[in-house]
């Protein structure tokens, strides 16, 4: 019998490939989304997000949010707090993303009126990583590398 290993990724406020709504935006409340992990290996000890644009010009990412060491948990709750230690999460950290460690949400310019895709990847670890608080997208990516269990995406529109 083969094992399905594939994390799915979803969301109570916006489907894949769909608009997100004006709060989790800089227009509104700039809070974080919630999501559920389906299919969370057992072997999970901690989460990893990483938020990017996709769709500024010449640029291949634009990083909003990173977050690590999240404790294995299924639900990531809904509007996590700025600071780059997060107690209701277990201590989990954000990085810095879009210059800030907190979750920055769409804001496109006020000249931009091009709908922008923002992907959230999720990465399954089989640790805790020891990363500086000042860490960014590229440091968290080298400190993943090789405890990767699972992946998973979700990605939302937001056009103003």
């Amino acid at each position: 019998m083969c094992e399905d290993n594939s994390l799915q990724v979803v969301s109570p406020s916006f489907e894949n490939n769909c608009p997100m709504p004006k709060r989790h935006t800089g227009f509104g409340e700039d809070i974080a989304p919630s999501f559920k992990l389906l299919n969370l290996s057992p072997k999970a000890v901690s989460i990893a997000i990483i938020m990017d644009d996709l769709d500024i010009p010449m640029i291949k990412e634009f990083n909003h949010w990173v977050i690590w060491n999240i404790p294995k948990t299924e639900i990531i709750p809904e509007n996590i707090p700025p600071g780059p230690v997060v107690p209701m999460l277990g201590n989990a950290i954000q990085g810095v993303g879009y210059g800030k460690n907190r979750y920055r949400g769409p804001k496109q310019p006020v000249f931009v009126r091009n709908m922008h895709r923002y992907i959230f990847k999720f990465y399954v670890l089989d640790c805790f990583l020891d990363l500086d608080v000042n860490s960014r997208k590229a440091d968290l990516l080298k400190a993943m590398k090789g405890h990767i269990i699972q992946q998973g995406s979700i990605t939302g529109t937001y056009k103003r």
